[in-house]
């Protein structure tokens, strides 16, 4: 029997000695990548950090303590010790165990993530409740320099540190920005400033300096801490955590379990706000994920020899990303930005040939799009290449920054709709609802990815204010012009003719509508067959040519119904006489779960036949 079928709960790892953990994390990697070479995942963040999940869940009492993971893509080490590791299998599938922490899933799943950044906040709250509760527990918040680095991060730690409250912030430096530092120096170092008596001789001189009078007492303690400061400023980057009131731990090797514990042990009876700084490397353990950890932070099934991704068709993503790139090339005014994604809304072929005009500002959507304002407004034609579910981040720099004042910024919203496997956390069905209430916005949506070229050319060459461009994850289809013509705003297409009902289908919602109309086509209903295009404006003339034809209007969208395209149809019909009726088909006003996109569309009865069975229940 292997260690890790002995771990059915965090407390089992207490009855291991540190050679015995050390099998174990190998243990945890073999299945890590065993498991997610068949269904993809985030690798590369979880490998990272197994020897630092062993060392949390092995010091503290995950039965009472909190331990918050941030953004929460790496924490599958922490499903595999706290009871599915017998369902890790499902991982990410369809009625399997997330791919992020869960509430519902697990007891130690204390917080739902997968945003990044918001741990700090929730522990402020974790920590005042627990104080007004007059509880004593630790609350732990493992955040990673990519989330540490956007803005609410840091409004929680200025909050924290001006709190004092007792809180362990565990900085998770994979080896992309600071952390130089590790060697035997500063391990020497970072055990002396954690021992109990060097915290009760800092604490006791504090109090002995502090019987002096005001002006003695102020720069005999001003004296004391730069003379500190200046110590571990010789080895850590611990200046700016001290001036924000926390007490700095660190660098520490996040790969060796003894040094980990043992940090851990003496920082558990420290008081007041602290960071502990370790130093992990991203894909630890497997060499295709340690030397590419960029595609392997969130990877489709691999082969595990050699890490080879299978091959996918065609993506609306990569044909953003080369439609984008000589569009750039055309125009030396268009300008790419993305926040912290630049594989995944496909700019990295335009970071590599065209650098000086590309900006990955990390994970910091609210500072992108405003920036992308700036230069909006310096006669530049910005392209912010943003998550459907992370540009809900930036609402009011979408709002405020640039439609008020009519930017011509282009928002290139990738993974609209259900995405699949990384579940509600990472799905975009809100943002024709979103969008669609702010002035100046002009929204499309193509149906395939002649149809996305199109758009995007309009959006740079014709278009003077804000132009939202929504496509979904997957497969856009085999299209052979890659040079289509510009769609003049608010221009629908006509598909079909036919009689009594018509359907005006949105985006990725064509190709089932098509599919659903022939299903129709064999009961004997003949219906019109509309690709809308654009859900803002939308195209008054068809929209009356076919209200005064048919008795019924279907619209489809793969957005919620509430406040999306079918309202604005049902909108602008509410003063014209006659008015058909108008249905809704699309996703329901609930939270989806995760599982295949295939799947999840099904579901929710946006196949073709799910859309033909709602078209004939409402006949």
């Amino acid at each position: 029997m292997s260690y890790l079928d002995k771990i059915n709960k965090p407390e089992d790892l207490k009855n291991l000695s540190i050679e015995e953990l050390t099998v174990l994390a190998q243990e945890i990697r073999d299945k890590i990548i065993e498991t997610t070479a068949q269904a993809g995942g985030h690798i590369a963040p979880s490998l990272g950090v197994v020897e630092l999940t062993l060392a949390l869940y092995r010091v503290f009492y995950a039965d009472q303590d909190k331990i918050i993971w941030d953004v929460g893509h790496q924490t599958y080490a922490q499903k595999l010790i706290t009871g599915r590791r017998d369902r890790f299998h499902t991982l990410r599938q369809y009625k399997g165990i997330s791919g992020f922490p869960k509430r519902h899933e697990s007891p130690y799943d204390v917080f739902d993530t997968g945003h990044s950044s918001t741990s700090l906040s929730a522990a402020t709250g974790f920590a005042l409740a627990r104080d007004f509760n007059n509880e004593n527990y630790h609350i732990i918040s493992v955040i990673g320099d990519g989330a540490l680095g956007a803005g609410m991060a840091f409004e929680a730690l200025n909050h924290l540190g001006h709190l004092k409250k007792d809180v362990i912030v565990v900085l998770n430096d994979n080896e992309r920005s600071i952390g130089e530092s590790v060697g035997a120096l500063s391990q020497y170092l970072n055990k002396i400033i954690t021992t109990r008596t060097y915290n009760r001789f800092r604490d006791d001189l504090w109090k002995f300096f502090g019987r002096f009078p005001p002006y003695f007492r102020d720069r005999a303690r001003n004296y004391a801490k730069r003379i500190q400061e200046a110590l571990k400023g010789l080895y850590a980057p611990s200046v700016i955590f001290e001036e924000l009131g926390f007490r700095y731990i660190g660098p520490l090797n996040g790969h060796r379990l003894n040094e980990l514990i043992d940090t851990f042990s003496r920082v558990k009876d420290m008081r007041g706000p602290r960071i502990v700084h370790v130093v992990t490397k991203k894909g630890k353990g497997y060499k295709p994920a340690e030397e590419k950890p960029e595609i392997f932070h969130g990877v489709g099934p691999y082969r595990v020899e050699d890490g080879a991704v299978k091959k996918k068709p065609v993506s609306f993503t990569s044909v953003f990303g080369n439609a984008i790139v000589r569009l750039a090339k055309q125009n030396k005014k268009v300008v790419a930005i993305t926040a912290g994604m630049c594989l995944g809304t496909g700019l990295r072929k335009f970071r590599t040939e065209i650098p000086e005009r590309f900006f990955d500002v990390g994970i910091t959507e609210q500072h992108a799009v405003t920036m992308a304002a700036g230069l909006g407004l310096s006669g530049f034609i910005p392209v912010c290449a943003i998550y459907s579910t992370f540009l809900q981040r930036a609402y009011d720099q979408i709002i405020h920054d640039v439609c008020l004042q009519n930017v011509p910024v282009i928002f290139a919203i990738d993974r609209a709709g259900l995405v699949g496997e990384d579940g509600p956390t990472h799905h975009g069905p809100f943002d024709l609802s979103y969008l669609r209430c702010i002035p100046n916005m002009v929204i499309a949506a193509p149906k395939d990815g002649e149809e996305l070229i199109g758009l995007l050319k309009t959006a740079v060459n014709y278009h003077k204010g804000p132009f939202a461009l929504r496509y979904p994850r997957g497969s856009c289809g085999y299209f052979e012009n890659e040079d289509p013509e510009p769609i003049p705003i608010g221009k629908a297409e006509v598909l079909n003719r036919g009689r009594d009902i018509a359907i005006i289908a949105i985006g990725s919602m064509v190709k089932p509508s098509i599919e659903a109309r022939e299903i129709l086509m064999s009961r004997g209903i003949e219906p019109f067959l509309i690709n809308g295009r654009f859900v803002k404006p939308l195209d008054a003339d068809i929209l009356k040519e076919i209200g005064k034809k048919v008795k019924i209007i279907f619209t489809v969208e793969e957005n919620v119904i509430q406040g999306g395209f079918g309202s604005a149809v049902r909108e602008f019909f509410q003063n014209i006489k006659p008015r058909p009726e108008i249905y809704s088909i699309g996703i329901p006003g609930n939270f989806i779960e995760h599982g295949a996109r295939r799947i999840l569309l099904k579901i929710v009865g946006l196949d073709g036949e799910g859309i033909a069975r709602q078209i004939l229940s409402y006949l």
